[in-house]
């Protein structure tokens, strides 16, 4: 089962704008308070394609992308404008159909030669496109075998993930030439999401945001070699899904699978310190989506932008070391029920409205280092990697490219592309943290594979 790949070059063949195919009015659309939660990150996401066709047919495909994505950036017009900054010192998308930096390369590697275990190795830098300008880039690049990934980097103080499936579906349909239905139409209603009059807020809001002037001045990085982060995909097999379930569940409560799987992770984390440092707390997060808890769900389900929020737990590590997996189930489940009510949300938006125009920041974001490892747990299983299919078959693989830039540690949890019920898992966490997981967490986390994906 092979895991290394072999080193090769990335060669840019055209780059140029992509914009909606239908002229747009000119206007500011503002960004909600829980959009201005977010720091300015880019998120990235790709999609691995076998060669379906002859090899000759990338020029043709390039061309499709181009095209579908000219009709799908009419309804997405937010992702063909800028963010800029307003009177009030605060961001808000421009919608100008500024375009869509889209570039078309060629990789000198064949599919099944990618190690997709090391996307530092593979990825990075490679395939994920840098964005240099406007809120969304694109790159489709040609593999030596006929193969090609398809990348996008957008900004997520525009989108979350949820809002990104939304866009990524609609691209594929109209690369098949479908008409969009209404509920593939996104809304950009911001007034969704007004704060209340009187603002009402919970304590509990206080400990888990931040306002950024409250903020420490950022430490010096240090050169240590288990200090850096890296990037890392595996996947989990159904059946150990079910194991951490059963063993997480106790007293007649039964843990969700994502619950279970982040108190296991929760432990291997806190396993991966030593000596005094078992006496630091070690914090785990956990990305709720708020659409299904805020007041009307069918407007909610299709609208476009972040609704999420990150509570926390921290436990010191010693006691995580000690005790049983269904007890840090258990905590992690306390800490999720704050957040995942109606009540939580509307708190969050006065929150922010609170503290405007200072932005506020997840507290959980810029924890980590010397006051003990944290990491946050997002959720990624309505990733729709079978329905991002151009019209050239379905992807192999696809997955999210995180590297957020926070000194905590990123992981996102998909269904697998097999579609078995296992798990594919993006990691960005710290090098020490990775090698304790593969050493004592191997029985359920494996490298991805290309032999694993066939």
């Amino acid at each position: 089962m092979q895991v290394g790949g072999r080193e090769f070059e990335v060669t840019t063949r055209k780059q140029e704008v992509v914009a909606a195919a239908l002229p747009l009015q000119e206007h500011w659309l503002p960004l909600s308070n829980l959009d201005l939660l977010l720091p300015p990150v880019d998120v990235g996401v790709f999609f691995c394609y076998k060669n379906h066709t002859s090899p000759s047919a990338a020029a043709a495909r390039f061309g499709v992308l181009k095209k579908a994505l000219t009709q799908a950036l009419v309804a997405y017009y937010a992702f063909s404008g800028e963010v800029v900054t307003n009177s009030f010192g605060e961001p808000e998308i421009l919608c100008n159909n500024r375009g869509v930096g889209f570039v078309e390369a060629f990789a000198d590697v064949e599919l099944k030669e990618l190690n997709l275990y090391n996307p530092d190795e593979s990825i990075e830098g490679k395939f994920v496109p840098n964005k240099k300008r406007g809120v969304l880039a694109v790159q489709a690049t040609e593999l030596k075998c006929g193969g090609m990934v398809v990348a996008c980097t957008f900004d997520h103080r525009v989108a979350d993930a949820y809002s990104a499936n939304m866009f990524l579906v609609s691209w594929a349909k109209m690369a098949n030439s479908k008409s969009p239905v209404p509920e593939d139409v996104p809304s950009f209603r911001r007034s969704l999401l007004n704060p209340r009059r009187p603002c009402q807020i919970h304590p509990s809001l206080n400990d888990m945001y931040v306002p950024v002037t409250s903020l420490p001045p950022p430490k010096m990085e240090t050169n240590d070699h288990e200090d850096q982060l890296a990037n890392r995909i595996y996947y989990v097999k159904a059946e150990q899904l079910i194991k951490l379930q059963a063993l997480a569940s106790s007293n007649g409560c039964k843990r969700s699978k994502l619950e279970s799987f982040c108190a296991f992770l929760w432990k291997m984390v806190a396993g991966s310190e030593t000596g005094n440092d078992v006496e630091k707390l070690c914090k785990m997060g956990i990305v709720v989506d708020g659409r299904s808890r805020l007041a009307d769900e069918n407007k909610m389900a299709s609208y476009f932008g972040n609704v999420l929020s990150i509570p926390f737990g921290g436990k010191v590590i010693q006691e995580l070391n000690e005790k049983s997996l269904n007890w840090v189930a258990d905590e992690v489940h306390e800490f999720l029920e704050c957040a995942v009510t109606k009540e939580h949300f509307l708190g969050l938006i006065d929150w922010v409205e609170a503290h405007r125009p200072v932005p506020g920041l997840a507290k959980i974001y810029c924890s980590g280092s010397e006051e003990g490892p944290a990491f946050v747990v997002s959720s990624g299983q309505r990733f729709p990697v079978s329905e991002v299919d151009f019209g050239w078959g379905a992807p192999l693989f696809g997955s999210y490219h995180f590297p957020w830039g926070g000194s905590s540690g990123y992981v996102m949890p998909m269904p697998s592309p097999v579609g078995n019920g296992d798990w594919v898992v993006y990691m960005h966490m710290l090098k020490g943290q990775l090698d304790v997981i593969e050493k004592e967490g191997g029985h359920v986390f494996k490298p991805l594979t290309y032999d694993y994906l066939v």
